[in-house]
């Protein structure tokens, strides 16, 4: 059971083998050019403060914790975090195999902010 309502059950725990969890962690006034290759297969849950997407027609949408997004197949310019504290993001996404070999391959590209395995 989830003792805390504002914190998601799966955040802070290993998923199952078959699963990847990233944590990208988006530093005040950081912004990055929008990369649909980073969030293929990913659910992305707002851990922690807001960031902003930036579509192609300059329209923005500001998310915040707790806000469950899928990134991937977007028509997005640019993600950033126009606060004055960090945004962390947890993505969760299948394991990427190289089918040549039958062995877990290379992840995904990543954004260039900066990531951190949940232990």
């Amino acid at each position: 059971m989830n003792d805390d309502p504002g914190r998601l059950p799966f955040l802070g725990k290993q998923p199952p083998s078959a699963f990847e969890l990233r944590r990208i962690v988006l530093a005040p006034g950081f912004s990055a050019d929008y990369d649909e290759s980073e969030w293929r297969d990913a659910i992305v849950v707002v851990e922690q403060g807001e960031f902003e997407a930036e579509g192609l027609d300059g329209g923005r949408r500001r998310f915040g914790r707790g806000d469950v997004l899928w990134l991937a197949d977007l028509p997005l310019r640019v993600l950033r975090n126009p606060g004055r504290a960090a945004a962390v993001l947890v993505a969760v996404s299948r394991r990427h195999r190289d089918p040549d070999a039958g062995l877990p391959g290379a992840p995904p590209p990543r954004l260039a902010g900066e990531h951190q395995g949940l232990r």
